[in-house]
């Protein structure tokens, strides 16, 4: 018998990518017909009908999201996989929300789009399209696309998150956008952070307290975990959370109920977790300051952000939303930055993240004379290009060392069996994040083969 040959159209507007992708997908052993736009792809399924579809988002004439629509009010089981240059999170949300099996940010890996289409013809593609709240994280950056599908796929689930990131690189807008984003986005969003609670408040501010619970609690106190009921709780600084309260948590999470402190009466809740923390809960764990199986628990899907040194690309749009922000809450005009005032804040390495350009911005939007903003009406520290983490790096043995004494007290032996992971994951993250994503590219950072770095990456997942 015959093998049927999977036949696979093409909308894109670009003769170039059309004819890359109808070569390369060829050879892969697909049968190919491309179009220019999708009015011409839509008449071509009065006939007969591929079985996917590849469709650019931004054509003349009909839009990709346009096709989508069509393809998925028409031929719901048919897959479409969705790709552009144009990459922001809408993007990703919109074309997961309108039924897209996968979203693909140009330029892409040839051999990652073969993998992608191999694995929408095993599966039916029964997504419904819902409205998507609009975004509000800005970035076109490669590292800032894998964050903004992450939260695409995310759309539509009540799945556990971990959010890992420097400080300031704005963990709790992921936080907030996976929330506006869910099927719970009606309901409360409460955050708290660990960090900013006396360890001893920790369990009255998560679980609540009855009258006479202690010294102090003169009345009922309904805790967050209460008050995010039905809705998202979002625990910053997780790895800042003492033992005994970890303890409580995974609890909650097997069970869903809990008893405020001093109570004895069980309560019911219906509350997702996202979890955040700049620090390295692997490393944690294996110190033995954070429990095993509540990281677990918590590390169901994680989204890493990218520090804006990573994505300088950004700084150009960041730069202009927080000026016109703070204009407006000032009811002045925008401040605008020249060419020299940009390359200077393209060049400094951003210590804080995001949160210190914008603290940058708000001090430009206030100080700077004129509309008009030069390169000596800077900040002293970005004129100087002051770079605090500087005298850091020149101490990481140092710290290095610190986290090698601290796995000792925990494994004085076979120690490389925790530190090579370890170190493994930082170097190929670090890899990933120079090439957008593409293993083929970072294994040649690496100078490794793509086969040992694919070995790798999947003995970090297992």
């Amino acid at each position: 018998m015959e093998l049927k040959v999977p036949k696979i159209w093409i909308a894109d507007d670009d003769e170039a990518i059309r004819l890359v992708l109808e070569e390369g997908l060829k050879s892969a052993g697909f049968e190919i017909k491309t179009f220019s736009n999708g009015e011409s792809l839509i008449d071509a399924l009065n006939t007969e009908k591929p079985d996917l579809i590849i469709s650019d988002i931004k054509m003349p004439g009909m839009h990709g999201y346009d096709l989508l629509k069509h393809v998925k009010n028409n031929y719901e089981k048919l897959p479409v996989i969705i790709m552009t240059a144009f990459t922001d999170m809408q993007a990703a949300i919109d074309s997961y929300g309108g039924g897209a099996f996968e979203y693909i940010p140009k330029p892409f890996d040839l051999e990652e789009a073969v993998i992608t289409i191999q694995k929408a013809l095993n599966e039916h593609n029964d997504a419904k399209p819902k409205k998507i709240p609009k975004a509000e994280i800005i970035g076109s950056a490669p590292s800032m696309q894998i964050v903004f599908r992450s939260i695409g796929k995310l759309a539509n689930t009540n799945a556990t998150v971990l959010i890992q990131g420097e400080s300031g690189t704005g963990k709790e807008l992921v936080s907030k956008s996976l929330h506006k984003n869910s099927p719970r986005h009606d309901m409360p969003f409460i955050a708290l952070n660990m960090a900013d609670i006396p360890k001893e408040l920790i369990e009255s501010e998560l679980f609540g307290h009855e009258k006479g619970a202690f010294t102090g609690a003169v009345e009922q106190r309904i805790g967050r975990f209460e008050q995010a009921n039905g809705g998202t709780l979002f625990l910053d600084e997780i790895g800042d959370m003492p033992l005994e309260t970890q303890t409580r948590l995974l609890r909650v999470l097997s069970n869903k109920e809990f008893f405020r402190v001093g109570g004895d009466k069980p309560i019911k809740v219906d509350v997702r977790i996202l979890a955040a923390t700049h620090q390295s809960l692997e490393s944690l764990v294996a110190a033995g300051s954070f429990r095993e199986d509540l990281y677990y628990r918590l590390n169901v899907i994680r989204v890493d952000v990218p520090p804006l040194r990573q994505r300088k690309e950004d700084i150009a749009d960041l730069s202009s939303a927080f000026l016109k922000r703070h204009a407006d809450s000032l009811m002045d005009d925008p401040k605008v930055l020249s060419q020299e005032a940009l390359l200077a804040l393209t060049q400094y390495d951003w210590p804080g993240n995001v949160r210190q350009l914008e603290n940058i911005c708000y001090w430009i939007a206030l100080m700077a004379p004129t509309q008009n903003v030069n390169l000596e009406d800077l900040p002293a520290e970005i004129i100087n290009n002051d770079q605090p983490e500087k005298a850091e790096n020149e101490n990481w043995q140092s710290g290095l060392s610190n986290w090698l004494g601290e796995i000792y007290q925990s494994k004085s032996e076979n120690m490389l069996e925790i530190i090579e992971p370890e170190l493994d994951k930082v170097i190929i993250d670090f890899a990933l994040g120079k090439t957008g994503g593409k293993k083929q590219d970072a294994a040649k950072v690496l100078g490794i083969g793509r086969n040992t770095l694919s070995k790798k990456i999947k003995a970090q997942k297992a």
